[in-house]
């Protein structure tokens, strides 16, 4: 495996993004980011903070003076806290649907990602990462299913982890659009991504698929 490589995985909420990219990290032994979690993590350390999450300047502000770090298990901290327990609950996928669409924070965490993608030897998930983060990222993948499925899945995902849900399938519609129609690095495939349906194949499906066009593209087997 080309060293130094990065992997962008993109798409939207409830494909198997996370899980999937998690087995893809560790099969090539690569870093994996989570770049939902740290959107996540902000919204919710802004709110803990007391910022106003609706105002441009007030998020500007905030992250000029944040302190960022990660710790050993690759979670972001703010100001030393770890926000990684709360980022599966309905209250941060709230506050991130707001603070997300903000310019100054995204321009804020893609510089973070940026750095973390220099360094190299990287799976990255997200929305933006093969069209913003990294246009030029080694690998460019975008999972996608259709809706019902999407639904089904964070349900279960919800019930499995004992958190409370209402109206799934009208939230992730909802997050949908948002995403897609935002001005800042809105939801697309980049042009060069290859887009898997997730829909029809179980994890380690989608995942030997992905590994499969990884070593076509570079002629060679895993690390």
């Amino acid at each position: 495996m080309k060293k130094g490589a990065v992997i962008a995985i993109d798409g939207p909420s409830g494909v198997g993004k996370t899980t999937v990219s998690k087995r893809v990290a560790t099969r090539l032994g690569y870093r994996y980011v989570d770049t939902g979690a740290m959107y996540r993590s902000l919204a919710l350390a802004a709110s803990d903070a007391g910022v106003d999450i609706n105002s441009d300047a007030a998020l500007r502000d905030y992250c000029a003076r944040v302190d960022i770090s990660y710790n050993a298990a690759g979670n972001m901290l703010l100001d030393g806290v770890d926000y990684s327990g709360r980022i599966r609950t309905e209250e941060a996928a709230s506050l991130a649907s707001i603070t997300s669409a903000k310019k100054p924070v995204r321009d804020f965490l893609v510089a973070c990602q940026r750095r973390l993608g220099d360094e190299g030897d990287v799976v990255m998930e997200g929305r933006d990462i093969g069209t913003v983060v990294f246009p030029d990222a080694d690998v460019k993948i975008v999972l996608d299913a259709p809706h019902g499925v999407r639904a089904e899945r964070r349900q279960k995902e919800f019930e499995e982890k004992s958190l409370a849900a209402s109206d799934v399938g009208k939230k992730i519609a909802e997050r949908d659009r948002r995403d897609i129609e935002r001005k800042n690095s809105p939801l697309k495939a980049a042009a060069d991504a290859v887009v898997i349906d997730t829909g029809s194949l179980d994890i380690d499906g989608v995942v030997n698929r992905i590994l499969s066009g990884i070593k076509n593209r570079f002629h060679i087997g895993e690390a």
